[in-house]
Protein backbone atom coordinates (compact mmCIF):
# COMPACT_ATOMS: atom_id res chain seq x y z
CA UNK A 1 0.00 0.00 0.00
CA UNK A 2 1.32 3.43 -0.88
CA UNK A 3 2.66 5.59 1.93
CA UNK A 4 1.13 8.60 0.17
CA UNK A 5 -2.57 7.73 -0.20
CA UNK A 6 -3.41 11.36 -1.03
CA UNK A 7 -0.84 11.68 -3.80
CA UNK A 8 -1.58 14.75 -5.96
CA UNK A 9 -5.01 15.30 -4.40
CA UNK A 10 -5.75 19.01 -4.32
CA UNK A 11 -7.34 19.76 -0.96
CA UNK A 12 -8.58 23.18 0.06
CA UNK A 13 -7.58 24.26 3.58
CA UNK A 14 -9.92 26.94 4.91
CA UNK A 15 -8.28 27.60 8.29
CA UNK A 16 -6.92 30.99 9.24
CA UNK A 17 -3.40 31.65 8.02
CA UNK A 18 -1.81 31.21 11.46
CA UNK A 19 -3.59 27.89 12.08
CA UNK A 20 -3.36 26.30 8.63
CA UNK A 21 0.19 24.83 8.73
CA UNK A 22 -0.61 21.87 10.99
CA UNK A 23 -3.38 20.66 8.69
CA UNK A 24 -1.50 21.51 5.50
CA UNK A 25 1.69 19.81 6.67
CA UNK A 26 -0.22 16.67 7.64
CA UNK A 27 -1.92 16.49 4.26
CA UNK A 28 1.35 17.16 2.44
CA UNK A 29 3.03 14.26 4.24
CA UNK A 30 0.45 11.96 2.65
CA UNK A 31 1.14 13.33 -0.83
CA UNK A 32 -1.68 15.86 -1.07
CA UNK A 33 -1.36 19.36 -2.49
CA UNK A 34 -2.89 21.60 0.18
CA UNK A 35 -4.40 24.79 -1.23
CA UNK A 36 -4.63 27.39 1.51
CA UNK A 37 -7.46 29.89 1.18
CA UNK A 38 -8.15 31.33 4.63
CA UNK A 39 -11.84 32.15 4.96
CA UNK A 40 -11.50 33.16 8.61
CA UNK A 41 -9.67 36.19 9.91
CA UNK A 42 -9.43 36.87 13.63
CA UNK A 43 -10.10 40.52 14.52
CA UNK A 44 -10.77 42.23 17.87
CA UNK A 45 -14.30 42.40 19.27
CA UNK A 46 -16.27 45.61 18.95
CA UNK A 47 -15.01 46.51 22.42
CA UNK A 48 -12.67 44.96 24.95
CA UNK A 49 -14.55 46.55 27.86
CA UNK A 50 -16.76 43.52 28.67
CA UNK A 51 -13.86 41.06 28.75
CA UNK A 52 -11.65 43.50 30.68
CA UNK A 53 -14.40 44.02 33.26
CA UNK A 54 -14.89 40.26 33.62
CA UNK A 55 -11.15 39.73 34.09
CA UNK A 56 -11.01 42.34 36.85
CA UNK A 57 -13.75 40.35 38.62
CA UNK A 58 -12.33 36.95 37.70
CA UNK A 59 -12.10 35.74 41.30
CA UNK A 60 -15.90 35.87 41.68
CA UNK A 61 -16.47 33.05 39.17
CA UNK A 62 -16.73 29.36 39.99
CA UNK A 63 -16.07 28.26 36.40
CA UNK A 64 -14.17 29.63 33.41
CA UNK A 65 -15.03 28.03 30.07
CA UNK A 66 -12.88 28.65 27.00
CA UNK A 67 -13.89 27.49 23.54
CA UNK A 68 -10.73 27.86 21.44
CA UNK A 69 -7.01 28.52 21.58
CA UNK A 70 -7.73 31.99 20.20
CA UNK A 71 -9.94 32.64 23.21
CA UNK A 72 -7.14 31.65 25.58
CA UNK A 73 -4.67 33.89 23.75
CA UNK A 74 -6.97 36.91 24.02
CA UNK A 75 -7.66 36.24 27.71
CA UNK A 76 -3.93 36.17 28.42
CA UNK A 77 -3.32 39.33 26.41
CA UNK A 78 -6.16 41.26 28.05
CA UNK A 79 -5.21 40.05 31.54
CA UNK A 80 -1.73 41.45 30.97
CA UNK A 81 -3.20 44.69 29.59
CA UNK A 82 -5.36 45.30 32.68
CA UNK A 83 -2.70 44.10 35.14
CA UNK A 84 -4.44 40.92 36.27
CA UNK A 85 -2.71 37.62 37.03
CA UNK A 86 -4.69 35.08 35.04
CA UNK A 87 -3.18 32.15 36.92
CA UNK A 88 -3.67 33.70 40.38
CA UNK A 89 -7.30 34.71 40.01
CA UNK A 90 -8.64 32.06 37.61
CA UNK A 91 -11.43 29.87 39.02
CA UNK A 92 -10.52 26.42 40.30
CA UNK A 93 -12.83 24.89 37.70
CA UNK A 94 -11.84 25.48 34.07
CA UNK A 95 -13.46 23.83 31.06
CA UNK A 96 -11.89 23.68 27.59
CA UNK A 97 -13.37 22.38 24.36
CA UNK A 98 -10.83 20.16 22.62
CA UNK A 99 -7.18 19.25 23.16
CA UNK A 100 -5.83 22.29 21.28
CA UNK A 101 -7.74 24.61 23.61
CA UNK A 102 -6.61 22.61 26.64
CA UNK A 103 -2.99 22.80 25.48
CA UNK A 104 -3.23 26.58 24.98
CA UNK A 105 -4.76 26.94 28.45
CA UNK A 106 -1.96 24.93 30.07
CA UNK A 107 0.63 27.04 28.24
CA UNK A 108 -1.08 30.12 29.67
CA UNK A 109 -0.70 28.66 33.15
CA UNK A 110 -4.30 27.54 33.59
CA UNK A 111 -5.23 24.23 35.18
CA UNK A 112 -7.96 22.72 33.00
CA UNK A 113 -10.25 20.47 35.03
CA UNK A 114 -12.66 19.39 32.28
CA UNK A 115 -12.14 18.60 28.60
CA UNK A 116 -15.13 16.73 27.16
CA UNK A 117 -14.70 13.35 25.56
CA UNK A 118 -16.20 14.70 22.33
CA UNK A 119 -14.75 18.03 21.31
CA UNK A 120 -18.06 19.85 20.91
CA UNK A 121 -20.01 22.29 23.05
CA UNK A 122 -22.84 19.84 23.73
CA UNK A 123 -20.44 17.31 25.22
CA UNK A 124 -18.93 19.90 27.55
CA UNK A 125 -22.36 20.89 28.85
CA UNK A 126 -23.36 17.24 29.33
CA UNK A 127 -20.28 16.54 31.45
CA UNK A 128 -20.63 19.56 33.75
CA UNK A 129 -21.99 18.49 37.12
CA UNK A 130 -23.38 20.47 40.05
CA UNK A 131 -23.52 23.69 38.08
CA UNK A 132 -26.75 25.05 39.63
CA UNK A 133 -26.13 28.36 41.39
CA UNK A 134 -22.55 28.58 40.14
CA UNK A 135 -21.16 31.67 38.44
CA UNK A 136 -19.69 30.90 35.03
CA UNK A 137 -17.59 33.07 32.74
CA UNK A 138 -17.79 31.92 29.12
CA UNK A 139 -15.24 33.46 26.76
CA UNK A 140 -15.81 32.79 23.07
CA UNK A 141 -15.95 34.21 19.57
CA UNK A 142 -18.61 36.79 18.82
CA UNK A 143 -21.79 35.41 17.23
CA UNK A 144 -20.99 31.89 18.43
CA UNK A 145 -23.81 29.43 18.97
CA UNK A 146 -25.74 29.77 22.22
CA UNK A 147 -25.64 26.05 23.10
CA UNK A 148 -23.38 26.45 26.13
CA UNK A 149 -24.92 29.53 27.82
CA UNK A 150 -28.47 28.36 27.14
CA UNK A 151 -27.83 24.91 28.58
CA UNK A 152 -25.94 26.25 31.60
CA UNK A 153 -28.70 28.72 32.42
CA UNK A 154 -31.27 25.96 32.04
CA UNK A 155 -29.28 24.00 34.63
CA UNK A 156 -29.41 26.94 37.04
CA UNK A 157 -26.00 28.50 36.44
CA UNK A 158 -25.40 32.26 36.40
CA UNK A 159 -23.57 32.86 33.12
CA UNK A 160 -21.66 35.86 31.82
CA UNK A 161 -20.65 35.69 28.15
CA UNK A 162 -17.81 37.81 26.80
CA UNK A 163 -16.61 38.11 23.21
CA UNK A 164 -12.87 37.53 22.92
CA UNK A 165 -12.68 38.12 19.16
CA UNK A 166 -14.63 38.16 15.91
CA UNK A 167 -14.27 35.97 12.83
CA UNK A 168 -14.60 37.77 9.51
CA UNK A 169 -14.11 36.77 5.88
CA UNK A 170 -10.77 38.15 4.63
CA UNK A 171 -11.04 40.49 1.66
CA UNK A 172 -8.62 38.29 -0.29
CA UNK A 173 -10.71 35.13 0.14
CA UNK A 174 -13.10 35.48 -2.86
CA UNK A 175 -10.41 36.01 -5.53
CA UNK A 176 -8.17 33.35 -3.97
CA UNK A 177 -11.09 30.93 -3.91
CA UNK A 178 -11.96 31.68 -7.53
CA UNK A 179 -8.36 30.91 -8.55
CA UNK A 180 -8.26 27.66 -6.54
CA UNK A 181 -11.59 26.53 -7.97
CA UNK A 182 -10.46 27.23 -11.52
CA UNK A 183 -7.37 25.02 -11.09
CA UNK A 184 -9.46 22.16 -9.71
CA UNK A 185 -10.11 20.71 -6.27
CA UNK A 186 -10.68 17.20 -4.95
CA UNK A 187 -11.90 18.13 -1.48
CA UNK A 188 -12.45 20.98 0.97
CA UNK A 189 -11.67 20.62 4.68
CA UNK A 190 -13.86 22.36 7.24
CA UNK A 191 -12.64 22.82 10.82
CA UNK A 192 -15.66 24.67 12.22
CA UNK A 193 -19.17 25.80 11.41
CA UNK A 194 -17.73 29.26 10.78
CA UNK A 195 -15.36 27.89 8.14
CA UNK A 196 -18.38 26.45 6.30
CA UNK A 197 -20.53 29.58 6.46
CA UNK A 198 -17.60 31.84 5.61
CA UNK A 199 -16.65 29.68 2.63
CA UNK A 200 -20.23 29.96 1.42
CA UNK A 201 -20.03 33.74 1.77
CA UNK A 202 -16.72 33.88 -0.09
CA UNK A 203 -18.07 31.59 -2.84
CA UNK A 204 -21.08 33.83 -3.31
CA UNK A 205 -18.83 36.89 -3.56
CA UNK A 206 -16.69 35.03 -6.12
CA UNK A 207 -19.78 33.99 -8.12
CA UNK A 208 -18.99 30.30 -7.60
CA UNK A 209 -21.53 27.49 -7.26
CA UNK A 210 -22.08 25.96 -3.85
CA UNK A 211 -21.61 23.12 -3.29
CA UNK A 212 -18.60 22.83 -5.54
CA UNK A 213 -19.45 20.17 -8.16
CA UNK A 214 -17.65 16.84 -7.68
CA UNK A 215 -15.69 18.20 -4.70
CA UNK A 216 -15.89 16.31 -1.39
CA UNK A 217 -16.59 18.20 1.82
CA UNK A 218 -14.61 16.84 4.81
CA UNK A 219 -15.94 17.88 8.22
CA UNK A 220 -14.19 17.99 11.58
CA UNK A 221 -17.27 17.19 13.65
CA UNK A 222 -21.05 16.87 13.96
CA UNK A 223 -21.87 20.56 14.34
CA UNK A 224 -19.80 21.46 11.29
CA UNK A 225 -21.42 18.58 9.43
CA UNK A 226 -24.89 19.92 10.23
CA UNK A 227 -23.88 23.37 8.99
CA UNK A 228 -22.69 21.79 5.75
CA UNK A 229 -26.01 19.96 5.38
CA UNK A 230 -27.80 23.25 5.93
CA UNK A 231 -25.73 24.57 3.01
CA UNK A 232 -26.84 21.56 0.91
CA UNK A 233 -23.31 20.14 0.94
CA UNK A 234 -23.49 16.93 3.01
CA UNK A 235 -20.00 15.91 4.12
CA UNK A 236 -18.42 12.92 2.45
CA UNK A 237 -16.71 12.12 5.75
CA UNK A 238 -16.53 13.36 9.33
CA UNK A 239 -13.45 13.27 11.52
CA UNK A 240 -13.38 10.82 14.42
CA UNK A 241 -11.92 11.96 16.73
CA UNK A 242 -12.93 15.53 16.01
CA UNK A 243 -9.46 17.00 15.62
CA UNK A 244 -6.87 17.70 12.95
CA UNK A 245 -5.42 14.16 12.79
CA UNK A 246 -8.98 12.86 12.60
CA UNK A 247 -9.74 15.29 9.77
CA UNK A 248 -6.68 14.12 7.83
CA UNK A 249 -7.73 10.51 8.36
CA UNK A 250 -11.24 11.34 7.10
CA UNK A 251 -9.79 12.92 3.97
CA UNK A 252 -7.72 9.80 3.42
CA UNK A 253 -10.78 7.58 3.74
CA UNK A 254 -12.58 9.58 1.07
CA UNK A 255 -9.79 10.30 -1.38
CA UNK A 256 -7.39 7.45 -0.78
CA UNK A 257 -9.57 5.00 -2.67
CA UNK A 258 -10.36 7.27 -5.60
Amino acid sequence: MTTQPLLNRRILVTRGASQAPRLSDGLRELGAIPIEVPVLEIVPPESYQPIDTALRDLAQYDWLIVTSSNTVRVLAERAFAVGISLTKFAPQQIGAIGPATEKAAHEAGLNVTLTPQDYVAESLVAELKGIAGKRVLLARAAIARDVIPDALRAAGAIVDVVDAYRNIVPAAAPPQLRHAFARGLDAVTFTSSSSATHLAEAAQAAALPLPFPYVAAISIGPITSQTLRDLNWPPAAEADPHDIPGLIAAATRVLGNR
